[in-house]
C-alpha cells in the first residue's frame, strides 16, 4: 500500500493524479478519528493530509477563520478561546464511542462529515458554518469554492456539497468557517419525571417559547443513570445562553413554566459545559460491551414513538437530542444490529431515517 503525504496543494493535486492513472482508489486520512464509521475500506493508497495543518487566517473581528483541513480541532478550539469566540456548531468528539483515543479530530473531518452537537437546532449544522474551501477534484484537478466572507453568494454552495460526503468528493485541502462569540453565560435546567412522550411535548414547546433554547435532550432513566445526571428518572435538559441577566430570567421562565411538580436541577457555565459535551459526544455509550451504536434522524414529534418502539424490541439503550429529532441508540451487537428493526419503525412511524 502506498501512503502519500502531500504537503501542499500542488503535492496533493500530484497525488491524486497518480492515483487516477493507476485506476486505483485511495483512502482519504487526516487526524484518522472517524476511522471507525462506516464500512472499513480496502484501497490500494491512503491520502495522508496531516501535514496540511495550521491557521492560516483568522480575522476576529470579521468572525471568519481559514486554516488547513488537517487543522486540529483542538488547535482552532484554543485560538478561538482566545478572542472570546467558538464554534457555534459545537463538533462532537467521538474517539472515545469509536474506540480510537489516540488520534486526533480534525477541522476538515468535522466538515466533510457534517458532524454537530446539540447547539445544531439552534445555530444550524457544520454546514450552515462552511464559507468556502481549497480541494483537488478525483479527476486532479485543483478548484475552489466560496469566499473568506460571510456573505458570499457567488455561484453555487459546493461547501454544502462537500459537508457529509465523507471525502468522496475530493479532498480538501484548506477551508474557511465562520465563528461566533462565546456566550457570557450558560445555565442548563433539568426536569425529573418526565415519560417519554411528555418529554417531546415539553421540548418542542420549550423551543417554541421566546426563550431561545440551544439545547434540547431526553435521557430515560436507565440512560440517564449511564451519564450520571443526578436526576435518574426520565430527564429532559433545557440549555440558555446568552447575557447573566437574560439568562437568568429565561431559566426562571422555564423552571416556572415546565416544572409541573417534579424534581429540577440547574447546571451553571462549568457544569453545563461538561454535560453538553457528553450528551453530543454520546457519553452514554461510551464502554458498553457488545453494543452496536446507531444515530438516527427522525421527525422529533414522532421522536419518543420510534424510540420506545426499537428500545421495546431490541432492549436498546437511548436517547433523544436536538428537541427529539435525533435519536441515539445503543443495540445488541448480533444479527444485522438490529438493522430490520430499525427500519421498520421509521416507516411505521412515516418519518425518514438514517444510520
Amino acid at each position: 500500500m502506498t501512503r502519500f503525504i502531500p504537503g501542499n496543494l500542488n503535492e496533493l493535486r500530484e497525488a491524486v493524479a497518480t492515483a487516477l492513472t493507476a485506476e486505483e482508489p485511495v483512502e482519504i486520512v487526516a487526524g484518522g478519528s472517524k476511522h471507525g464509521l462506516g464500512r472499513p475500506l480496502q484501497t490500494a493508497h491512503t491520502l495522508d493530509l496531516s501535514r496540511l495543518s495550521g491557521i492560516h487566517d483568522y480575522a476576529p473581528s470579521e468572525l471568519v477563520l481559514t486554516a488547513g483541513a488537517a487543522t486540529p480541532i483542538a488547535e482552532i478550539e484554543r485560538a478561538l478561546a482566545g478572542a472570546d469566540q467558538m464554534l457555534a456548531f459545537e463538533p462532537p468528539d467521538w474517539r472515545d464511542l469509536l474506540g480510537t483515543e489516540e488520534t486526533m479530530p480534525t477541522l476538515g473531518g468535522v466538515l466533510a462529515c457534517n458532524l454537530s452537537g446539540p447547539r445544531r437546532i439552534q445555530a444550524g449544522a457544520a454546514r450552515d458554518h462552511f464559507l468556502g474551501f481549497r480541494a483537488v477534484s478525483g479527476r486532479g484537478e485543483i478548484f475552489k469554492a466560496g469566499g473568506k466572507v460571510v456573505k458570499n453568494v457567488t455561484g453555487y454552495d459546493l461547501c454544502k456539497l462537500m459537508t457529509g460526503s465523507y471525502g468522496t468528493l475530493a479532498a480538501l485541502e484548506e477551508v474557511t468557517i465562520k465563528v461566533l462569540p462565546r456566550p457570557e453565560t450558560v445555565a442548563t435546567v433539568l426536569f425529573a419525571e418526565v415519560e417519554p412522550a411528555a418529554a417531546v411535548r415539553l421540548m418542542s414547546a420549550a423551543l417554541g417559547s421566546p426563550h431561545e433554547v440551544s439545547g434540547a435532550v431526553y435521557l430515560p432513566g436507565e440512560t440517564a443513570t449511564l451519564l450520571g445526571a443526578p436526576l435518574q428518572s426520565g430527564v429532559v435538559a433545557l440549555r440558555v445562553e446568552g447575557p447573566s441577566p437574560a439568562v437568568v430570567s429565561r431559566r426562571d421562565s422555564l423552571l416556572r413554566e415546565h416544572a409541573a411538580g417534579g424534581a429540577t436541577e440547574v447546571f451553571a457555565d462549568q457544569d453545563s459545559a461538561t454535560f453538553w459535551r457528553a450528551i453530543g459526544n454520546a457519553a452514554p455509550f461510551v464502554g458498553l460491551a457488545e453494543r452496536a451504536v446507531w444515530r438516527i434522524s427522525v421527525a422529533p414529534s414522532r421522536g419518543a414513538e420510534v424510540a420506545q418502539t426499537i428500545g421495546r424490541a431490541l432492549e436498546a439503550a437511548w436517547f433523544l437530542d436536538w428537541g427529539a429529532g435525533l435519536l441515539w441508540l445503543a443495540v445488541p451487537e448480533r444479527d444485522d444490529a438490529g438493522a430490520t428493526v430499525i427500519r421498520a419503525a421509521i416507516r411505521g412511524a412515516d418519518g425518514r431515517g438514517t444510520g
